[in-house]
């Protein structure tokens, strides 16, 4: 993390956040905002697989996300199938 403190990155994938934050709340734009949102929570996940070997993994928050992007890739899952066709 102190690596990548200086370079401005995390910034940038806080910045990533909030617009993919603010896309999922529209309905007409939940799908972009899933498609910005998806890598940031697959690198979450993965962080806490591999890095810190499972520690943090039960943590409510890292559930919640979890939780509420699957939910919405089942829910829109017609959509995202386009993309396989």
């Amino acid at each position: 993390m102190a690596a990548l403190m200086p370079t401005g990155y995390l910034a940038f994938v806080k910045a990533l956040e909030i617009l993919g934050g603010l896309l999922v709340i529209l309905p007409k734009t939940r799908n972009l905002g899933l498609l910005v949102l998806g890598p940031i929570v697959v690198n979450i996940i993965a962080f806490h697989v591999f890095l810190t070997r499972g520690a943090g993994l039960t943590d409510p928050p890292l559930l919640i996300i979890s939780i509420l992007t699957a939910f919405l890739l089942i829910t829109q899952r017609k959509a995202w199938l386009g993309l396989l066709k």
